[in-house]
């Protein structure tokens, strides 16, 4: 998977995104998949796109229809968690269903399901910030900032332990907590900021780590706002998190 930056994507028909492939990304390329990138490059009809879009989610009530996975919202695919997010979704929908009994009143059920907005965002959040962030960092390296940006985070993943366990866990959605995304990019932010302060906090360094600050923060809040601080950290104020399922009507029985 390769990712192109770019409002005029190059065309696959005239050969314009193989010349792309081969001069902007194989030079980037290890040197021991260079061979095989090119191979690949060249074989006919090898090389297909697919537009990456990101929609936040937004609780919209239909009586009578419900969207989930990529239908309801969409992530950058650099971490390739839409399908972890949509089985999800369908844990979340199987255990909201499981207790009900009667589904012919679609504006109760309905109502009833407006919790699942607020139940799925614990693993969709973590998730859907994770890859946006990523794609951000790593497909802008000309910025002095954000090439600061990858080398703190690739130096963090190397200090193994809980800081490379946690970060994969909430990537494989095992640590749906964005407490615990919080804590990561605060860890991450830390890090940065030391590695660029060593061994001596210049004026240079002091704004340099200033700077690192800034443009995390400036793609990081964005995000976490779409998604919506409140629902993400403070679920159990939302009203909809404490819907119960509708009561069983009684039968009604007729004599004759």
């Amino acid at each position: 998977m390769v990712n192109v930056p770019s409002e005029q994507v190059p065309s696959v028909s005239n050969g314009e995104m193989a010349c792309y492939l081969k001069t902007q990304v194989a030079p980037k390329v290890l040197p021991e998949l260079y061979d095989s990138f090119i191979s690949a490059i060249e074989k006919k009809g090898n090389i297909r796109i697919a537009p990456n879009k990101i929609m936040a989610a937004a609780p919209h009530l239909t009586p009578g229809a419900l969207l989930i996975g990529d239908a309801l919202n969409m992530r950058h695919a650099i971490t390739g968690g839409g399908m972890t997010v949509a089985l999800s979704d369908v844990v979340i929908l199987r255990d909201l269903i499981r207790p009900l009994h009667d589904l012919s009143d679609a504006f109760t059920v309905s109502k009833y399901l407006e919790s699942f907005y607020t139940l799925r965002k614990p693993m969709s959040s973590t998730i859907n910030i994770l890859a946006n962030v990523l794609q951000k960092i790593f497909s802008a390296s000309s910025n002095p900032a954000m090439e600061n940006l990858q080398h703190t985070f690739l130096g963090y993943m190397r200090l193994g332990g809980m800081f490379s366990y946690g970060a994969s866990a909430m990537l494989c959605g095992l640590c749906p907590r964005p407490l615990s995304l919080a804590f990561h990019f605060l860890f991450i932010a830390m890090y940065g900021v030391g590695r660029l302060l060593l061994p001596f906090p210049s004026p240079k360094r002091l704004w340099d780590g200033a700077k690192l600050l800034w443009v995390a923060s400036s793609i990081l809040l964005p995000y976490i706002y779409s998604e919506g601080i409140r629902q993400m950290f403070f679920p159990l104020t939302v009203p909809a998190y404490y819907r119960t399922p509708p009561k069983k009507s009684p039968k009604k029985s007729f004599m004759h």
